[in-house]
């Protein structure tokens, strides 16, 4: 089971952004990489190729490992590690500090 879902809250731990929180956008497994929103931003220059077609500057979120990034726990409000417990007979995400689920 990974330590980060989808719509889970991040902490960047290293690199040029380090310390933005943001929302879990994608995550692709067999990669081990993550997409924040508002993290890791790529600029493209696109020029208008066809008639009607718009030119511009695009900014979007690129992949980031994801041993970059940390989860945070709802309940304390820092970043933790996720401990996997049996809730209910159902595997659930734990905060180590509080033991609440994430």
């Amino acid at each position: 089971m990974m330590s980060i879902k989808k719509n889970s809250t991040v902490v960047v731990l290293s690199g040029k952004d380090k310390g933005k929180q943001g929302q879990v956008l994608e995550i692709l497994p067999k990669r081990n990489k993550v997409k924040v929103k508002d993290v890791a931003i790529l600029v493209h220059h696109k020029k208008a190729r066809k008639q009607g077609e718009t030119s511009g500057i695009i900014r979007a979120e690129s992949f980031i490992d994801i041993s970059k990034v940390m989860s945070v726990c709802g309940s304390c409000k820092k970043p933790t590690r996720a401990q996997v417990k049996i809730v209910n007979n159902k595997k659930a995400l734990t905060c180590k500090r509080c033991n609440e689920i994430i």
